[in-house]
Protein backbone atom coordinates (compact mmCIF):
# COMPACT_ATOMS: atom_id res chain seq x y z
CA UNK A 1 0.00 0.00 0.00
CA UNK A 2 2.81 2.46 0.92
CA UNK A 3 6.31 1.89 -0.40
CA UNK A 4 9.29 4.25 -0.16
CA UNK A 5 12.59 3.78 -1.96
CA UNK A 6 15.56 6.06 -1.24
CA UNK A 7 13.07 8.74 -0.20
CA UNK A 8 14.72 12.11 0.49
CA UNK A 9 13.31 15.53 1.40
CA UNK A 10 15.72 18.45 1.17
CA UNK A 11 14.64 21.96 2.15
CA UNK A 12 16.07 25.26 0.83
CA UNK A 13 19.50 25.81 2.34
CA UNK A 14 20.41 22.15 1.94
CA UNK A 15 18.85 20.74 5.13
CA UNK A 16 17.76 17.13 4.61
CA UNK A 17 14.88 16.22 6.94
CA UNK A 18 14.50 12.73 5.46
CA UNK A 19 17.50 10.94 3.94
CA UNK A 20 17.46 7.89 1.67
CA UNK A 21 14.59 6.19 3.54
CA UNK A 22 13.17 2.91 2.23
CA UNK A 23 10.29 0.88 3.70
CA UNK A 24 7.08 -1.00 2.86
CA UNK A 25 3.77 -0.76 4.71
CA UNK A 26 1.02 -3.25 3.94
CA UNK A 27 -2.71 -2.57 4.01
CA UNK A 28 -4.03 -3.04 7.54
CA UNK A 29 -0.69 -2.45 9.28
CA UNK A 30 -0.36 -0.40 12.45
CA UNK A 31 2.91 1.53 12.30
CA UNK A 32 4.60 3.84 14.79
CA UNK A 33 7.09 6.36 13.40
CA UNK A 34 9.49 7.10 16.26
CA UNK A 35 12.62 9.12 16.92
CA UNK A 36 13.99 12.15 18.73
CA UNK A 37 12.70 15.68 18.21
CA UNK A 38 13.87 16.74 14.76
CA UNK A 39 14.37 13.17 13.55
CA UNK A 40 12.11 13.73 10.53
CA UNK A 41 8.87 12.16 11.79
CA UNK A 42 6.59 15.06 10.85
CA UNK A 43 8.25 15.45 7.46
CA UNK A 44 7.71 11.76 6.71
CA UNK A 45 4.03 12.01 7.66
CA UNK A 46 3.64 15.07 5.42
CA UNK A 47 5.34 13.28 2.54
CA UNK A 48 2.95 10.32 2.83
CA UNK A 49 -0.02 12.71 2.97
CA UNK A 50 1.30 14.59 -0.11
CA UNK A 51 1.54 17.81 1.91
CA UNK A 52 5.26 17.84 1.06
CA UNK A 53 6.84 16.59 -2.17
CA UNK A 54 9.93 14.33 -2.22
CA UNK A 55 13.18 15.85 -3.42
CA UNK A 56 14.36 12.49 -4.73
CA UNK A 57 13.51 8.82 -4.51
CA UNK A 58 10.04 7.34 -4.89
CA UNK A 59 7.00 7.15 -2.62
CA UNK A 60 4.19 4.91 -3.84
CA UNK A 61 0.79 5.21 -2.15
CA UNK A 62 -2.12 3.15 -3.47
CA UNK A 63 -0.19 2.54 -6.68
CA UNK A 64 0.58 6.21 -7.32
CA UNK A 65 4.07 7.73 -7.21
CA UNK A 66 3.65 10.90 -5.18
CA UNK A 67 6.84 12.37 -6.61
CA UNK A 68 5.19 12.46 -10.03
CA UNK A 69 1.57 13.10 -8.99
CA UNK A 70 -0.14 16.11 -10.56
CA UNK A 71 -1.24 18.75 -8.07
CA UNK A 72 -4.80 18.50 -9.35
CA UNK A 73 -4.85 14.81 -8.33
CA UNK A 74 -3.74 15.39 -4.73
CA UNK A 75 -7.21 16.21 -3.30
CA UNK A 76 -8.54 12.92 -4.70
CA UNK A 77 -5.63 10.99 -3.18
CA UNK A 78 -6.27 12.58 0.21
CA UNK A 79 -9.84 11.33 0.24
CA UNK A 80 -8.30 7.98 1.16
CA UNK A 81 -6.53 9.57 4.16
CA UNK A 82 -7.65 10.66 7.59
CA UNK A 83 -5.21 13.23 8.98
CA UNK A 84 -4.75 14.07 12.67
CA UNK A 85 -2.18 16.63 13.75
CA UNK A 86 -1.02 17.86 17.14
CA UNK A 87 -2.50 21.24 16.21
CA UNK A 88 -6.00 20.01 15.45
CA UNK A 89 -7.05 23.09 13.43
CA UNK A 90 -10.56 22.91 14.81
CA UNK A 91 -13.09 25.58 13.86
CA UNK A 92 -14.17 27.41 17.00
CA UNK A 93 -16.94 29.39 15.29
CA UNK A 94 -19.11 26.29 14.86
CA UNK A 95 -20.29 23.28 16.86
CA UNK A 96 -18.65 19.90 17.35
CA UNK A 97 -21.10 18.34 14.88
CA UNK A 98 -20.52 21.10 12.31
CA UNK A 99 -16.75 20.54 12.52
CA UNK A 100 -17.21 16.91 11.50
CA UNK A 101 -19.88 17.67 8.90
CA UNK A 102 -17.65 20.10 7.01
CA UNK A 103 -15.58 17.36 5.35
CA UNK A 104 -18.69 15.57 4.11
CA UNK A 105 -20.18 18.80 2.80
CA UNK A 106 -17.01 19.51 0.82
CA UNK A 107 -17.27 16.19 -1.03
CA UNK A 108 -20.99 16.69 -1.69
CA UNK A 109 -22.47 14.10 0.66
CA UNK A 110 -26.31 14.38 0.84
CA UNK A 111 -27.28 16.27 4.03
CA UNK A 112 -29.19 13.47 5.79
CA UNK A 113 -26.48 10.92 5.12
CA UNK A 114 -23.81 13.43 6.15
CA UNK A 115 -25.46 14.02 9.52
CA UNK A 116 -25.87 10.27 10.07
CA UNK A 117 -22.20 9.60 9.32
CA UNK A 118 -20.99 12.56 11.37
CA UNK A 119 -22.95 11.40 14.40
CA UNK A 120 -21.66 7.84 13.92
CA UNK A 121 -18.08 9.18 13.92
CA UNK A 122 -18.71 11.22 17.06
CA UNK A 123 -20.26 8.17 18.73
CA UNK A 124 -17.16 6.11 17.84
CA UNK A 125 -14.92 8.56 19.75
CA UNK A 126 -17.36 9.09 22.63
CA UNK A 127 -18.45 12.63 21.79
CA UNK A 128 -22.00 12.19 20.52
CA UNK A 129 -23.47 13.80 23.64
CA UNK A 130 -21.30 16.89 23.02
CA UNK A 131 -22.37 17.42 19.39
CA UNK A 132 -23.88 20.86 20.10
CA UNK A 133 -20.94 22.11 22.17
CA UNK A 134 -18.34 24.53 20.87
CA UNK A 135 -14.89 22.92 20.59
CA UNK A 136 -13.43 25.54 22.92
CA UNK A 137 -15.54 24.01 25.73
CA UNK A 138 -13.88 20.61 25.28
CA UNK A 139 -10.85 19.34 27.19
CA UNK A 140 -7.59 18.71 25.35
CA UNK A 141 -8.34 15.01 25.08
CA UNK A 142 -11.85 15.69 23.82
CA UNK A 143 -10.53 18.10 21.21
CA UNK A 144 -8.17 15.43 19.96
CA UNK A 145 -11.04 12.94 19.83
CA UNK A 146 -13.00 15.48 17.78
CA UNK A 147 -10.05 15.73 15.39
CA UNK A 148 -10.10 11.94 15.03
CA UNK A 149 -13.86 11.92 14.34
CA UNK A 150 -13.33 14.53 11.64
CA UNK A 151 -10.47 12.45 10.17
CA UNK A 152 -12.43 9.18 9.97
CA UNK A 153 -15.85 10.47 8.89
CA UNK A 154 -14.89 9.95 5.23
CA UNK A 155 -14.08 6.29 6.04
CA UNK A 156 -10.41 6.51 5.05
CA UNK A 157 -8.28 3.49 4.29
CA UNK A 158 -5.24 5.17 5.89
CA UNK A 159 -5.25 7.08 9.19
CA UNK A 160 -2.19 9.33 9.65
CA UNK A 161 -1.46 11.03 12.97
CA UNK A 162 1.46 13.29 13.84
CA UNK A 163 2.21 13.34 17.59
CA UNK A 164 -1.51 13.06 18.46
CA UNK A 165 -0.76 12.58 22.17
CA UNK A 166 1.98 15.20 22.50
CA UNK A 167 -0.05 17.67 24.55
CA UNK A 168 -2.04 15.16 26.59
CA UNK A 169 -1.68 13.58 30.01
CA UNK A 170 -0.99 9.84 30.18
CA UNK A 171 -4.62 8.80 30.72
CA UNK A 172 -5.94 10.92 27.84
CA UNK A 173 -3.08 9.79 25.59
CA UNK A 174 -3.85 6.13 26.30
CA UNK A 175 -7.53 6.69 25.46
CA UNK A 176 -6.59 8.34 22.15
CA UNK A 177 -4.27 5.50 21.17
CA UNK A 178 -6.95 2.96 22.08
CA UNK A 179 -9.22 4.70 19.55
CA UNK A 180 -6.54 4.39 16.87
CA UNK A 181 -6.09 0.72 17.77
CA UNK A 182 -9.84 0.15 17.38
CA UNK A 183 -9.71 1.44 13.80
CA UNK A 184 -6.71 -0.78 13.10
CA UNK A 185 -8.69 -3.77 14.33
CA UNK A 186 -11.32 -3.21 11.61
CA UNK A 187 -8.72 -3.04 8.83
CA UNK A 188 -7.71 0.62 8.64
CA UNK A 189 -4.00 1.20 8.02
CA UNK A 190 -2.79 3.36 10.93
CA UNK A 191 0.44 5.39 11.02
CA UNK A 192 1.29 7.35 14.16
CA UNK A 193 4.38 9.46 14.76
CA UNK A 194 5.47 9.67 18.38
CA UNK A 195 8.61 10.51 20.35
CA UNK A 196 7.46 8.33 23.28
CA UNK A 197 8.61 4.67 22.97
CA UNK A 198 6.40 3.73 25.95
CA UNK A 199 3.41 3.20 23.65
CA UNK A 200 5.26 0.65 21.51
CA UNK A 201 5.19 -1.86 24.37
CA UNK A 202 1.44 -1.38 24.80
CA UNK A 203 0.33 -1.73 21.18
CA UNK A 204 3.14 -3.76 19.55
CA UNK A 205 2.97 -2.07 16.14
CA UNK A 206 5.49 -2.17 13.34
CA UNK A 207 8.11 0.53 13.98
CA UNK A 208 9.92 2.95 11.68
CA UNK A 209 12.63 4.58 13.81
CA UNK A 210 14.25 7.71 12.46
CA UNK A 211 17.54 9.22 13.58
CA UNK A 212 18.47 12.59 12.02
CA UNK A 213 16.39 11.77 8.96
CA UNK A 214 17.69 8.25 8.42
CA UNK A 215 15.83 5.01 9.06
CA UNK A 216 17.50 3.03 11.83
Amino acid sequence: MISASHLTKRYPGGYEAVKEVSFDIEAGDMVFITGHSGAGKTTLVKLIAAIERPTSGSLIVNGQNLAALRRSAIPYLRRHFGLVFQDQKLLFDRSVLANVLLHLQIVGQPPKEAVRRARAALDKVGLLERERANPIALSGGEQQRLAIARAVVNRPTVLLADEPTGNLDTESASAILDIFASFHQVGVTVLISTHDPHWIRNYQPKVLQLDHGRLV
